[in-house]
């Protein structure tokens, strides 16, 4: 097995970790469980270091899951552990992504959401626990059908009240709690 692929390997494995214990574990998103457990999450390693490099792999992936039937692949986690590593560059890879999406005429089916090692919410300090939310292993690009949200959203009656629930679930963890929680070491999380 080449290193890259080993690389690739470690890089899906810490992203399933987090999926698994934070998004999942801690309920964060009511929504992902359902597609993980169904195995429709795709998980793309991408191999780019510069921004031109990560929208070619970007457009390559919305017009995948574009064409792609739901009930096989229902999202896809971009993942880029080589690009993007500071937050600020991330956000302006964040403007171009969006007018990708609209340059390809997918505003309205899909949507991306982000996920970064240093995501920071405005008005919030780098440190602030609420941030974590959003922190992920590495910089990912979460692509999603907005059909499937809109089925989730019907789903969950309280669907506006996941970020508030979000932040006070973090606030009530706090620093050593999520590094507990992430380490597997305190299972007392969840809610």
């Amino acid at each position: 097995m080449s290193s890259a692929a080993t690389s690739a390997d470690t890089v899906v494995a810490a992203t399933r970790h987090w999926l698994e214990r934070a998004v999942i574990g801690l309920n964060l998103c009511p929504f992902a469980k359902s597609v993980y457990v169904k195995e429709q999450v795709r998980y793309v390693v991408s191999t780019a270091t510069q921004a031109p490099d990560v929208m070619d792999d970007l457009e390559r992936e919305l017009r995948l899951l574009e064409e792609s039937d739901p009930a096989q692949l229902d999202t896809t986690l971009l993942i880029l552990p080589d690009a993007v590593a500071d937050f600020l560059d991330f956000n302006d890879l964040l403007y171009f992504a969006e007018r990708l999406l609209g340059s390809l005429g997918l505003e309205g089916t899909l949507q991306i959401a982000s996920f970064h090692p240093q995501y920071q919410f405005a008005d919030t300090e780098p440190d602030d626990i609420e941030n974590y939310t959003n922190r992920a292993p590495y910089p990912i690009l979460h692509l999603l059908r907005e059909d499937s949200i809109a089925r989730a959203v019907a789903a969950f009656p309280d669907a506006a009240d996941i970020y508030e629930r979000n932040q006070a679930t973090m606030r009530r963890l706090g620093h050593e709690g999520w590094r507990r929680w992430m380490a597997g070491e305190d299972e007392s999380g969840n809610d």
